[in-house]
């Protein structure tokens, strides 16, 4: 019985030193399983993080590579043009420094004659060769071959051809011819589809080219053109949408970096952003649009200067053959010029789109003309005048886009939490909560905290270890021993009982103490997540402040615009700048 007691007791030795084994590698499991915990939130993060730095790169060489393209395309389309219709550029040159060599009277008419010719047969097509030749047959008085190139010229461009020589008449101030032939080309439109050489008749009324008979004829055809165009709703609500469209391109950048906490909890934010970037749109407008108005033009100090300029203007216009090739070459510029945002870069071309048609009605040149006037070859005067002219349009979109503005701020703000959170193996997932910054912020705090505490507790509780349930096997086990075993020695029983039921025993406490450590760290964890929530609120509810402050100071410039606006129906009657020109003799012929 001795040496049975002492091998016992050898066997209960080392099953506690099996059990004090168990018990550390226990424990170092524990510290193990949590400090993977650790990393894998942290692996979370990070690979949130990886992910929002792709995003942006991959966005960034998207951005970079439609620049790129971009780039290429203007080349190519610069060459294109160059090579297509370069050699108009030749004719293009001649034509004012033909006029300017017959003011001065250094070239010979065989010179003028000999370069007509050339550029006759260069560009066969065009319609200013055959009108550079009527004008070397004019200086040379040769009338049936000047008539010829004049029928010529007319053929392939009445309108340009009518207007050409309508300025070079009026050049050299022969009036009554001048009007003549003015009147010849007003008399040939139609005003809802002027040809885009019409731009030269607005840069001629704001530079008074015409004198006082033309300018009160074009007065009188313009306003019936404008009175009968203006007959169709339609064609006004065209102007209208096209000036809203400008409005529209002012909006100021989204403010979401000024606001983090309220765009990131509040479903009304892109509702609040639009509203606040339209509201700001009112200052870029009118700092943008009273330059324009209070620019000056220095007037060139001779009529004939002033005509040399437009017939510039003239003879350098696009041919419609051009027009697909520059349209094009606006949208790669567009393009680069945003930084390889396609969309808001074909979105600007097409509210610009106008400025690059065959035919335009005449209400849509005038607002080209005001908006544009680069695309239509048109002067800062012309923009001023135009700008005036179309105060009707403007005022109506102004008022138009003021009201949707107001409009989109919403009555109720709100905001909306709703979070997952890995706790051990276990997700816990923040059911939606919203409230209303209508309420008081108190309520919206209390609230808010009673969703956390209602929705943490039984996740909380349920991260408990199930004692109860844990001991049922190993009593069971303990039992069956002392029972079994008992029979044959009861001493051995207990033995064997008591090791078995101290190894499962304490198995069961290192998993009920592993429980309650991941509940602590739970609780610890959704408590900071809830008052992380409760702050973000706090701070979502300051800057909705700070919104609406800064919403009633941007808004508050709409009635600036407004008077602005109002004021331009007396700002385009001040007289051009040779209207009160000194008469000379040779102005009588």
């Amino acid at each position: 019985m001795v040496d049975r007691d002492f091998a016992l007791h050898q066997k209960v030795r080392e099953v506690g030193n099996l059990v004090t084994r168990l018990s550390e590698q226990v424990g170092a499991v524990s510290g193990q399983v949590a400090s993977v915990e650790n990393r894998q939130q942290q692996t979370s993060s990070e690979l949130q993080q990886l992910r929002a730095d792709f995003l942006e790169f991959a966005q960034h060489s998207v951005r970079l590579a439609n620049v790129q393209r971009a780039e290429t395309k203007i080349g190519v389309i610069q060459d294109e043009i160059d090579h297509a219709f370069g050699h108009y550029k030749s004719v293009r040159r001649t034509a004012v420094g033909m006029l300017q060599a017959f003011d001065i009277g250094i070239v010979s008419e065989d010179s003028v004659r000999l370069v007509s010719d050339q550029l006759m047969l260069q560009t066969p097509r065009y319609w200013l060769a055959p009108a550079l030749v009527a004008l070397a047959s004019w200086s040379s008085d040769d009338r049936d071959l000047c008539e010829r190139a004049i029928e010529e010229a007319f053929r392939r461009s009445p309108e340009r051809t009518s207007l050409f020589f309508a300025l070079v008449l009026r050049r050299q101030n022969r009036r009554q011819a001048a009007v003549r032939w003015l009147r010849h080309y007003l008399i040939a439109q139609d005003p809802a589809r002027l040809g885009r050489e019409f731009a030269v008749i607005l840069e001629s009324i704001a530079q008074g080219a015409f004198g006082p008979e033309g300018r009160a004829m074009l007065d009188s055809t313009l306003r019936e053109w404008r009175e009968t165009l203006s007959a169709d709703p339609d064609t006004r609500a065209r102007q209208v949408q096209r000036w809203r469209e400008e409005i529209e391109s002012l909006r100021v950048p989204s403010a979401k970096g000024r606001f983090p906490r309220l765009s990131a909890v509040s479903p009304q934010w892109p509702a609040l952003d639009g509203a606040l970037s339209g509201a700001g749109a009112h200052q870029v407008l009118l700092d943008k649009y009273q330059a324009i108005m209070a620019g000056e033009s220095e007037a060139p100090g001779r009529l004939e200067d002033a005509v040399d300029d437009i017939l510039d203007r003239l003879v350098a216009e696009y041919d419609n053959e051009e027009l697909p090739l520059r349209r094009d070459l606006a949208f790669n510029k567009k393009v680069v010029e945003r930084d390889g945002d396609v969309q808001t870069a074909r979105r600007e071309t097409d509210a610009d789109s106008s400025s690059y048609e065959e035919t335009l009605d005449y209400l849509t040149v005038q607002s080209a003309a005001a908006l544009n006037p680069a695309a239509i070859g048109t002067s800062a005067a012309t923009q001023r005048m135009a700008v005036a002219a179309c105060d009707e349009w403007f005022f109506q979109a102004h008022t138009g886009f003021t009201r949707d503005v107001r409009g989109a701020v919403p009555d109720d703000v709100r905001a909306v939490f709703g979070s997952s959170h890995t706790v051990g193996a276990q997700v816990f997932q923040l059911p939606p909560w919203e409230g209303s910054f209508n309420r008081p912020l108190q309520e919206n705090e209390a609230a808010l905290a009673g969703h956390w505490d209602r929705h943490m507790a039984p996740f909380i509780d349920g991260l408990a270890y199930p004692l109860a349930n844990k001991l049922v096997a190993p009593v069971i086990v303990v039992l069956g021993i002392l029972f079994l075993i008992g029979q044959a020695s009861l001493g051995f029983a207990f033995v064997a009982a008591l090791i078995v039921g101290a190894v499962w025993g304490l198995v069961v406490f290192q998993g009920y103490k592993a429980a309650e450590k991941l509940q602590a760290n739970a609780r610890g964890l959704l408590e900071q997540a809830k008052l992380e929530s409760l702050h973000q609120l706090r701070g979502a509810a300051a800057e909705l402040t700070d919104w609406y402050e800064t919403f009633r100071a941007a808004d508050v410039v709409e009635a600036r615009c407004r008077e602005f606006i109002t004021s331009l129906a007396t700002a385009h009657h001040g007289p051009a700048p040779f209207e009160g020109r000194t008469v000379l003799k040779e102005d009588h012929r």
